[in-house]
């Protein structure tokens, strides 16, 4: 049996041996599909977007069941450095440049509401999950200050979004403890939450709207037509449409989506609780932190006053032997301070890329929706990219025409070569940014 993604890490039906899972609220476990069964809708992939997608429809009133291979939140959405952001993966001077200010414009709005989508659902749906504002990107060369100084510049005067502010070099060093950065930007539009916790929230907010969810129930097959179809080991399951939403872990339901959206890893640690102190020497206020390099860095204070931090990735199906030691080293450049501090937890998780950085819109004719390769921008992103479904498939197509038309081509060689390829390429990236 060929390696999946889905079993290649983890045991079957149990969550990564994250602090999340250890921390996360409690949530019934839903039964697997089992016979012949028909729905409106039919999602595959219980993680932000297939959870959005089936609570804005079931919603409108269609009748939605979502299947996921594990539990819910058990991918990336369960996973991730819970960061909330705002506007779209790539920055507007890099937008703008591929598609045109006007569309640009449009993309990055999209983007900003989706952030605030993110922050009403918790309100609407009471979801526990310790959202807290604000996001800190950190320069880790001086000589990306001064076109951050722009950057920032511009999206005051162009596109009057307020909320980023540049960090001065000694602002920095005020608010994040570490002399590994120079100068900066604060968003307090953006934020930080548990995404377990997140994603469980939509799960309850789903089912109380009416949608049906089946866990442990692995797709082997979709067959988009009249009626579209969905298949499990134990279950056929009848719809008028199919929306994709497995995102990093659609091994190779659809060849097309394959073709440009690719599966990476990444790594995350978490510090014994260290103390209100100590984690105000490290974050003053609390913020969540990304860094400037090609391979980024993330690290947030949790709940319970540990370092959450993310680093290191690999473009294989497995994980690496030690991930500690993998995501250590990365935190003890940036914190050395942190040399003692024991590591109570460390997992990976599998996200989605895209070639440009975009995340991946289709409505086909036949009935096949998906959304996916978020790019590590997917609480917010696969958040409205649920809602923007949700509104296509009830005949409001504005949304999804935007996000459809960014640029996702095919990688090199497609599925079929892209292992090969795709990690020598940033691979070099990698090592060009440490030098």
């Amino acid at each position: 049996m060929a390696l999946s993604l889905l079993d290649a890490n983890d045991s079957a039906g149990k969550h990564a041996p994250s602090w999340y899972a250890a921390s996360a609220n409690s949530l019934k476990e839903f039964p697997s599909a089992k016979g012949d069964l028909k729905f409106d809708i039919a999602i595959v992939g219980a993680g932000f977007s297939g959870l959005s997608s089936a609570l804005h429809l079931s919603e409108l009133g269609y009748r939605v069941c979502v299947l996921d291979a594990h539990r819910v939140g058990w991918g990336a959405s369960g996973r991730n450095g819970g960061q909330v952001g705002s506007g779209q993966r790539l920055e507007q001077f890099e937008l703008e440049g591929l598609i045109g200010a006007e569309r640009a414009r449009q993309a990055f709005d999209i983007g900003v509401d989706a952030g605030d989508l993110v922050r009403s659902l918790i309100k609407k749906h009471k979801i526990k999950c310790s959202y807290k504002a604000g996001i800190i990107e950190a320069m880790h060369r001086q000589r990306y200050d001064k076109e951050t100084l722009e950057h920032v510049e511009m999206m005051h005067e162009k596109y009057d979004y307020h909320s980023l502010s540049f960090l001065t070099p000694e602002e920095m060093n005020d608010k994040v403890g570490s002399a590994d950065f120079s100068a900066g930007t604060l968003d307090t539009n953006c934020g930080h939450l548990h995404p377990l916790n997140y994603a469980r929230g939509l799960a309850k907010a789903a089912v109380k709207a009416g949608a049906e969810i089946f866990e442990m129930s692995s797709v082997t097959s979709v067959d988009a037509g009249k009626p579209c179809s969905v298949k499990t080991a134990d279950a056929e399951i009848s719809a008028d449409k199919i929306i994709l939403a497995a995102n990093g872990y659609l091994g190779d339901l659809d060849g097309h989506v394959a073709d440009r959206v690719m599966s990476i890893n990444d790594f995350i640690i978490a510090t014994e609780p260290l103390g209100e102190d100590v984690c105000k020497s490290l974050i003053r206020d609390g913020e969540a932190v990304c860094d400037s390099r090609f391979v980024v860095n993330y690290f947030r204070i949790s709940e319970d006053n540990r370092m959450l931090f993310g680093g290191g990735e690999n473009y294989s199906y497995k994980f690496p032997a030690d991930i500690t030691k993998t995501v250590r080293k990365p935190m003890l450049q940036i914190y050395p301070q942190l040399k003692d501090a024991r590591i109570d937890y460390a997992w990976g998780g599998t996200l989605a890329i895209t070639y440009k950085r975009l995340p991946h819109f289709e409505f086909r004719n036949n009935g096949l929706i998906n959304i996916s390769g978020y790019s590590g921008s997917g609480i917010h992103m696969a958040t409205m990219a649920g809602k923007i479904a949700a509104e296509a498939v009830n005949g409001q197509m504005a949304k999804f025409d935007i996000m459809s038309k960014l640029p996702t081509p095919k990688f090199p060689g497609g599925a079929a070569l892209r292992w090969p390829l795709l990690p020598l390429a940033l691979t070099w990236y990698s090592m060009r940014g440490r030098f």
